[in-house]
C-alpha cells in the first residue's frame, strides 16, 4: 500500500473551473478543469482516479507529470511553490458502479431510459474531475456541462443555472464547499416546485415512470424542513434552491449534497393514497436527515473523515426533532426507540466494535467507517444525552454560534463540544468524550446490600470480551432525586435504600425514557419491586425493562428462558414500543429450535397464543378509530400468527388476495407484505411466482415492490429457489442496489439459506466487482451474521471469511460478526433445553 499523503498540506486550491462533454450513447465524457491555489510545495499532487490525463500546464505552460494509481494521484512538479493556476485536460468512461458520474436505469411503457447523475462522498469526485479531493480543501467551483441532450430533458446542480449556449450548461459560482458534495444530474425529469417563507426555491425531481402524485410528500416535508431548520439553527438556508432528486440506481439511501439532495427512489417517492404509515415516517426522516446535513455537513463539514460522526450522528438527531416538530402526531421519537437504539445496543456490545470518532489512516478505510450502528445510531443517542442534559435553549443558541464560528469552513469535534458547553455554562466535552472516544458501553447493576443502594458500572458485553478498564460518565436519569446526575465512578453507595423507597414512593427505575446509552441489571429485589408494579410503569420503562432483560439473557448474565414469562406479562399492550421489543425477543426464540421438530410446534403454540387477543383485537384491516399504535402493532401481530400457522389469519390472508388478486397493488400497504408472503408459502405455485416477479419488474412503486420480494424470497419451492438465484446477477430484475435485501430475504429462509450460501460463496468476486465500492458492501456480511445460529454455519463462515480478513474495508466487520456467531451459537447451546422446556409450560 503505498504511502499515505493528505495533499492538501501541499497544495490548498481556492476556485475551480469544470468544463464536463458528457456522452451517454458513447459512456464516455471529456474533461477540463482549471484549479486556482496556493502551491505549499515545488511538488504538488492532485487526485484523480480511472482519468486518462491528456495534459497538465500551469499558468499555461506545459508541465511534466506522472500518475501514481494506487495513490489515486497526479504527481505534479513545479517551477517554485506559491500561486498558481494549473489546467488538466482529461477524458474518462462512464461506469454502473454507481460512484462518481453514472448511467441510471429505467422503463417508461416498457421503453428502457436513463439519467445521468453523481455520487461523491466519499472520495469519488476524482472519478469526475481532477481535485483535492478531502473534505478541508474548500472551494469555489464554476460547472458547465455540455452532454448529448434531447428536447425536453433537465439539467440540475448545485447551484441554478446562470445561462446556456451552444448547448454547453453554466451554473452560477458556488460557495465555498467541500468536493464530495458537488453533484448534477440530467435527463428527461419531472418536478414540482415550491418556496419557503424564506423565498428558498424547493423541488422535488424525479423520472416519469413515476406518478405526479407521487412527489406530494416529499415535497411538503422538504418545504416544512427547510423553514424548521432556518428557524431552529437560527442561521438561514444559504442557497438559492433546495432541489431533491429520485435516482433509479443509487448505492447509499440519500446524499446531502449541497443544494442538490439525492435519494433513492424508495426514500423520496410515495404513494399518498395507499402507502403504509411507517413508509411515510421512513421518507420523511431520510429527507430531514439529509436536509439537517445543509447546515450541519454542508455549511461547516468535519475536517477530516475521524470526525464523520459531527456529520452523520447530528443529522440523524435532527431527523427526529424536525419531524416531530412537523407531525408531532406522529410520536416520532418513539421509532427512534424501536429502531436506532436497539441498532446501537446490539451492535455496541461486541469486543472490538469501532468507537463512535474513529481514526482514519488511509482512504481505503474510510469506507469501513459508516456503520451505521455506530456513527449514526449510537451518535445519535450520545447526542440525545447531551440535548437531555443541556435543554434546547442551550443547543439551539450553541449551534447558532457553532455556525456563525465554522461557516463555509471545517470543524472537529471539540468544537462542537466547547460551543454547546459554553452556551449551557457546563464542561460537556468532557462529560461526552467518555462517549465519543471509548467502544462499548456500560452495564449499570443496581443492588441492595444489607441495606444500602449500591450501584457500580463495568462494560457490557454480548460475547467473548477483554475488560478494558472502561468508565464513562454516565447521565443516570433515575427517578430517585437524591441520586447522582452524572455517575462517574465504578462503584457508589447511594445510601439507606428503604428510606430512598419510601422517599420516591416507587420503584427504582434507572435510565428514565430509555435515553443514556446504557443498560441496566437490577438485583432480585429491585426487579421484583419493578414487575410488582408493571401495571403502572409507562410504555417505555416497560419497553426498557424488556430490552435490557434480553440483552442480558445474551450476554448469559441470565437464562433466555428468565425472558418467556414476560412475553406473558406484556402480550396485550397497546404499544407499539412494549409490542416491538416483545417480538424482538419472541422471534429470537426461533433459534432455539429445529426446524420441523416438536420443539417447533411448540413454538408455534405459543406464538398462536401470545398473538390471539391483538388478533382479534386489530384483525386484517385498519379501523377509523385506531391510533398510531394500532398501525404500528398490526405488522408484529400478523406475522406472530402467521408463523404461529393461526388457520384464521391464514384463510383470511388468503380470501384478502382473492379480492385483489386482479391488482394486487391496491392491497392495503400496511398488509400487503404478509397477504402476498401467505399465499406464495401456502397456496403458491410457478403461476404465481411468475406473475409477481414480472409485477416486479413492471412496477415503479417501491414500496409495492417491496412487498413482491418480501413474498417471492419466502417461496418453500426449491425449484423456484433456484429461479430466484438465476436472477440475482441479472440487473434487468433486480438491480445491484436491491439485491442485499434479495439475498437477505432468501438467506433468513430455512429452505433457500444453502443455496443463498452457497450463491455468494461461489460468486463473491463477481460482487465484490459490482457493488465492492459501495460504503454498504461490508453488510452482506453482516447480514450472514444475523441469520447464522449453528456450529455448522459458524465453520462455513470463518472458513470462507478468514482469509479475507485483511481486506482494506472488511477487516473489522469479519472479527465482529465471527464473534456475534460464536457468542449466538454458545448462547443457544447453553440454554436451549431450559428455553424449550419455558416454551412448553408457558403453552
Amino acid at each position: 500500500m503505498a504511502e499515505f499523503k493528505r495533499f492538501y498540506q501541499f497544495f490548498k486550491p481556492d476556485h475551480y473551473d469544470i468544463f464536463l462533454d458528457i456522452n451517454r450513447e458513447k459512456k464516455e465524457f471529456q474533461g477540463k478543469t482549471t484549479i486556482t491555489g496556493q502551491a505549499l510545495a515545488d511538488k504538488i499532487y492532485i487526485h484523480q482516479k480511472d482519468l486518462h490525463i491528456k495534459s497538465v500546464k500551469a499558468d499555461d505552460k506545459e508541465l511534466p507529470f506522472d500518475i501514481d494509481n494506487e495513490a489515486d494521484a497526479i504527481n505534479i512538479k513545479l517551477a517554485t511553490a506559491g500561486p498558481v493556476k494549473i489546467t488538466i485536460e482529461y477524458q474518462a468512461e462512464l461506469t454502473d458502479s454507481m460512484m462518481g458520474i453514472y448511467p441510471s436505469y429505467y422503463q417508461v411503457d416498457g421503453v428502457k431510459k436513463q439519467i445521468v447523475g453523481t455520487q461523491f462522498e466519499t472520495n469519488f469526485a476524482r472519478q469526475a474531475f481532477p481535485s483535492i479531493d478531502e473534505p478541508e480543501a474548500k472551494a469555489t467551483f464554476d460547472l458547465a456541462i455540455k452532454f448529448d441532450e434531447h428536447p425536453g430533458e433537465t439539467i440540475l446542480s448545485n447551484m441554478p443555472e446562470a445561462k446556456e449556449e451552444n448547448g454547453v450548461h453554466y451554473f452560477q459560482r458556488t460557495v465555498k464547499m467541500s468536493t464530495y458534495l458537488i453533484a448534477f444530474a440530467f435527463g428527461d425529469l419531472q418536478s414540482k416546485q415550491t418556496k419557503t417563507k424564506s423565498g428558498v426555491k424547493i423541488g422535488v425531481f424525479a423520472t416519469k415512470a413515476h406518478k405526479a402524485k407521487e412527489l406530494d410528500f416529499a415535497l411538503d416535508i422538504a418545504k416544512k424542513a427547510i423553514e424548521f431548520y432556518e428557524d431552529f439553527y437560527q442561521t438561514p438556508y444559504p442557497l438559492p434552491h433546495s432541489w431533491q432528486l429520485a435516482l433509479p440506481d443509487f448505492s447509499a439511501g440519500a446524499m446531502e449534497n449541497w443544494g442538490l439532495v439525492t435519494y433513492r427512489e424508495a426514500y423520496l417517492l410515495l404513494d399518498p393514497d395507499n402507502t403504509a404509515f411507517p413508509v411515510k415516517q421512513l421518507v420523511a426522516t431520510v429527507i430531514t436527515h439529509e436536509l439537517a446535513h445543509q447546515w450541519f455537513g454542508d455549511l461547516v463539514t468535519m475536517k477530516w473523515w475521524d470526525d464523520l460522526w459531527l456529520n452523520e450522528s447530528f443529522a440523524n438527531m435532527m431527523e427526529y426533532v424536525a419531524v416531530d416538530a412537523i407531525h408531532p402526531d406522529w410520536k416520532i421519537w418513539e421509532t427512534f426507540q424501536t429502531s436506532d437504539v436497539p441498532a446501537a445496543l446490539q451492535r455496541d456490545a461486541t469486543d472490538g466494535v469501532q468507537s463512535v470518532h474513529v481514526q482514519v489512516n488511509h482512504p481505503a478505510e474510510i469506507d469501513a467507517l459508516f456503520d451505521g450502528a455506530i456513527v449514526y445510531a449510537k451518535g445519535a443517542r450520545m447526542l440525545v444525552m447531551a440535548r437531555a442534559l443541556i435543554g434546547d435553549k442551550a443547543l439551539r443558541e450553541g449551534l447558532k454560534n457553532y455556525f456563525a464560528a465554522h461557516k463555509y469552513n471545517n470543524a472537529t469535534g471539540s468544537d462542537l463540544w466547547s460551543a454547546l458547553g459554553q452556551a449551557a455554562g457546563i464542561d460537556l466535552g468532557t462529560i461526552m468524550d467518555s462517549w465519543l472516544q471509548q467502544p462499548g458501553y456500560p452495564l449499570v447493576s443496581a443492588s441492595v446490600v444489607n441495606g444500602r443502594l449500591l450501584i457500580s458500572q463495568q462494560q457490557f458485553f454480548i460475547g467473548s470480551g477483554k475488560e478494558a478498564g472502561r468508565q464513562w460518565q454516565i447521565p443516570l436519569n433515575s427517578n430517585y432525586q437524591k441520586l447522582p446526575k452524572i455517575f462517574k465512578d465504578k462503584e457508589s453507595d447511594l445510601g439507606d435504600y428503604q428510606q430512598l423507597r419510601q422517599e420516591a414512593g416507587q420503584p427504582l427505575i434507572l435510565n428514565q425514557g430509555n435515553d443514556s446509552h446504557f443498560i441496566v441489571k437490577y438485583d432480585q429485589e429491585l426487579l421484583k419491586d419493578i414487575l410488582e408494579h408493571s401495571d403502572s410503569l409507562d410504555a417505555i420503562t416497560q419497553r426498557q425493562l424488556l430490552q435490557d432483560q434480553r440483552l442480558l439473557a445474551e450476554a448469559r448474565s441470565i437464562s433466555y428462558a428468565d425472558l418467556i414469562p414476560l412475553l406473558e406479562t406484556f402480550k396485550d399492550s397497546k404499544s407499539n414500543l412494549v409490542n416491538d421489543a416483545l417480538y424482538r425477543i419472541a422471534n429470537t426464540l426461533k433459534g432455539f429450535v429445529e426446524v420441523g421438530s416438536d420443539q417447533e410446534n411448540d413454538l408455534k403454540t405459543f406464538f398462536r397464543q401470545i398473538s390471539k387477543q391483538q388478533l382479534a383485537r386489530l384483525g386484517w384491516l385498519a379501523k377509523k378509530d385506531e391510533d398510531n399504535d394500532d398501525q404500528l402493532t398490526r405488522p408484529y401481530i400478523l406475522r406472530a400468527a402467521l408463523y404461529g400457522e393461526d388457520r384464521d389469519a391464514i384463510s383470511q390472508a388468503h380470501d384478502l388476495f382473492t379480492a385483489h388478486q386482479d391488482d394486487l397493488e391496491s392491497l392495503p400497504a400496511d398488509i400487503r407484505t404478509f397477504v402476498l408472503q401467505n399465499e406464495v408459502k401456502n397456496f403458491g405455485d410457478q403461476k404465481l411466482f411468475d406473475k409477481l416477479l414480472a409485477n416486479y419488474q413492471n412496477s415503479s412503486d417501491a414500496s409495492y415492490k417491496n412487498s413482491l420480494k418480501n413474498a417471492l424470497v419466502s417461496t418453500t419451492d426449491s425449484k423456484l429457489i433456484s429461479q430466484l438465484i438465476d436472477k440475482f446477477e441479472n440487473s434487468e430484475v433486480i438491480k445491484p442496489q436491491d439485491l442485499r435485501g434479495w439475498f437477505q430475504g432468501l438467506l433468513a429462509n430455512d429452505k433457500g439459506q444453502q443455496a443463498a450460501w452457497d450463491w455468494i460463496r461461489k460468486d463473491w468476486d463477481w460482487l465484490e466487482k459490482t457493488v465492492g465500492g459501495d460504503m454498504e458492501f461490508a453488510t452482506y456480511i453482516t447480514i450472514i451474521a444475523l441469520t447464522f445460529k449453528n456450529r455448522q454455519r459458524l465453520a462455513e463462515f470463518k472458513l470462507f471469511f478468514d482469509p479475507k480478513i485483511n481486506t482494506p474495508g472488511l477487516t473489522r466487520e469479519i472479527k465482529m460478526d465471527t464473534k456475534v456467531i460464536e457468542s449466538k451459537v454458545e448462547l443457544i447451546e447453553a440454554d436451549k433445553d431450559k428455553v424449550n422446556e419455558a416454551i412448553k409450560a408457558a403453552i
